[in-house]
């Protein structure tokens, strides 16, 4: 069958390296480009070469854009008083979606979790630790994940901040959100509403 040809398996295995896509959602993926007219599956293949090649993170935030620093860090509307920091760019996503925060972000790129081998050093902390060198910070929003991960990851950093706090005689106070941020579950998967009453619920920690 078609399906083993080497280049239809690495096809599929291609698709099974996104995530929450299984086998059978890959070969469905695999079967639709190949059966699709050859530009429209030549449109998609250039379509993530090009996005690929131009997009970056920023050297402040650390979140994916086109042009460094981004659009958010260098907005003269945005408040540079507040940052919110999320583990992925897709966090920053979703809570941009909501429409009621108006500060900046920052991106870590993860979560604390010792078993994969993944400690403070590989995350973006010490990009964050700088942006408070300048005294403008005054409040961190932690929307690191409600997991045991995000909340390990909270909780060092509301550490760190109030340890740079006592070192640099800063006053930055650290929030966390809550109410409606489902335990166990990422901020991808809640609704704008829900996000941005997290946002307006946030407690110091």
């Amino acid at each position: 069958m078609f399906l083993n040809a080497p280049s239809v398996e690495r096809l599929i295995e291609s698709f099974r390296g996104l995530p929450g896509v299984g086998k059978r959602t890959a070969e469905r993926f695999a079967l639709h480009i190949l059966s699709a007219p050859q530009d429209q599956a030549l449109v998609l293949s250039e379509a993530v070469r090009e996005a690929r090649e131009r997009i970056t993170t920023c050297s402040t935030c650390y979140n994916l854009t086109e042009s460094d620093p981004c659009g958010i860090c260098t907005s003269e509307k945005r408040d540079k008083s507040l940052i919110c920091v999320v583990e992925r760019p897709i966090g920053a996503i979703a809570v941009e979606k909501g429409g009621a925060y108006r500060g900046l972000y920052h991106v870590l790129h993860g979560a604390l979790d010792p078993l994969e081998g993944i400690g403070p050093g590989e995350l973006r902390l010490d990009g964050l630790m700088r942006r408070f060198q300048d005294g403008a910070v005054k409040e961190v929003i932690v929307a690191t994940n409600a997991t045991a991960e995000g909340e390990a990851t909270a909780l060092y950093l509301s550490r760190q901040i109030k340890a740079h706090n006592l070192a640099a005689s800063h006053n930055i106070a650290v929030s966390r959100i809550a109410h409606g941020v489902p335990m166990g579950g990422g901020l991808e998967f809640s609704d704008e509403a829900t996000l941005t009453h997290a946002l307006d619920g946030r407690k110091e920690m």
